[in-house]
């Protein structure tokens, strides 16, 4: 007995129209991944403006440079400590600094409400003295430079560990050149937020997704 058996395969016009799918899916998740990314660099780009406003916004308001001020512990801030109120910060260390005036700026900014979280602590790179973070969880802090430390730039600097390539050179592009050993903004190839040290940036911004840096600017 001879048994008929009908083998239906697809037609071109439904693989052209799994292909077009396949393609609307790739697509709409590689432009949601773009607009992540490009949010992610427009927080962190907030961030810099922001913290800078609030740097000189204590200047303007107390009349002292937050971490430096000398009356900080008498303003009723219960566990602020005073700077040295020599005008500039410590020098040569951006994050997790300890128990000095470059974390001190932390809990002044918190306790004024210029900065938010929570000021109280006395702990060293904990609660109210620790560094933020930023949209790619690294630290933002703030150093005084020295001729042989903060990448050539001098005076006090703002920082950003642990950037990829992109978000790093998309923010030095967005305040300055987005050359990384030129300009007010200038970046060190260095995981783990990496402190500026020396004075030698890297050359180029490398986007490979695994290539991160700190990015400083003068405040």
């Amino acid at each position: 007995m001879n048994i008929s058996r009908n083998q239906a395969g697809f037609t071109l016009i439904e693989i052209a129209i799994v292909l077009v799918i396949i393609g609307l899916l790739l697509g709409g998740v590689l432009k949601g991944q773009e607009m992540i990314e490009n949010a992610k660099i427009k927080n962190l780009r907030n961030d810099f403006d922001g913290i800078t406003a609030a740097f000189y916004a204590y200047q303007d308001r107390y009349a002292a440079m937050p971490g430096d001020d000398i009356n900080a512990a008498s303003r009723g801030w219960t566990d602020a400590v005073a700077g040295n109120g020599n005008g500039a910060l410590v020098n040569a260390n951006a994050f997790a600094a300890g128990n000095n005036e470059n974390q001190y700026l932390w809990q002044h900014l918190r306790y004024s409400g210029l900065v938010k979280g929570n000021p109280a602590g006395t702990a060293a790179n904990a609660g109210g003295r620790a560094n933020p973070t930023h949209a790619y969880n690294g630290q933002i802090g703030i150093s005084n430079t020295t001729a042989a430390w903060g990448l050539g730039l001098s005076g006090h600097i703002l920082c950003a560990g642990s950037l990829p390539g992109k978000s790093a050179g998309a923010i030095d592009a967005a305040f300055d050149d987005g050359l990384p050993n030129s300009g007010q903004v200038r970046g060190v190839q260095g995981i783990n937020n990496a402190e500026p040290a020396g004075t030698t940036p890297a050359t180029t911004y490398t986007d490979d997704g695994a290539t991160f840096y700190t990015v400083c600017k003068t405040l």
